[in-house]
């Protein structure tokens, strides 16, 4: 079995659009991310955190995480399995072969599948796109990337 890598932008760029016509409809979002939440949120744990924020970059890991919630476009948070957050590492991580750019998203989402470890059944991982910064927030999890959105400094 060959293993795929991308080793240079454009094969990064192609594979990004492979991705994205095999999404009907496809819209890219104008932030995106994939975060860490409680099961039952506390005083120490009240809401998702979101170890890297998107806005307007991130494009291949925005259609890899679409690939996999059956996203797109619009606004809309999605509840990940351990699996299914397996399954994006596994489909992204053929870019880490391009060192042109660094690759935050991977290395945070295997972070989050470490803590998702680590947390057993008191945490999930979520995937929020935000289609249009100007959208109505669609829940609590839109809301706290929203904020973290406001908030991050070194936007990705």
């Amino acid at each position: 079995m060959t293993v795929e890598k991308w080793s240079t932008l454009e094969e990064i760029a192609e594979a990004r659009a492979r991705f994205e016509a095999a999404i009907p409809g496809w819209r890219a979002p104008a932030a995106f991310g994939v975060g860490i939440a409680a099961r039952e949120p506390d005083d120490a744990h009240p809401e998702a955190v979101f170890p890297v924020v998107n806005v307007g970059k991130g494009p291949l890991p925005a259609v890899v995480m679409a690939t996999v919630c059956g996203h797109s476009g619009g606004t809309a948070s999605y509840e990940l399995t351990r699996e299914r957050l397996a399954e994006a590492i596994a489909l992204a991580e053929p870019a880490e072969a391009c060192t042109d750019v660094p690759h935050p998203n991977i290395k945070a989402w295997r972070g989050l599948l470490a803590d998702l470890d680590e947390a057993g059944d008191a945490a999930f991982a979520v995937a929020v796109f935000v289609g249009d910064l100007a959208d109505p927030v669609a829940d609590g999890h839109d809301a706290a990337f929203r904020r973290a959105v406001a908030t991050d400094g070194t936007v990705q």
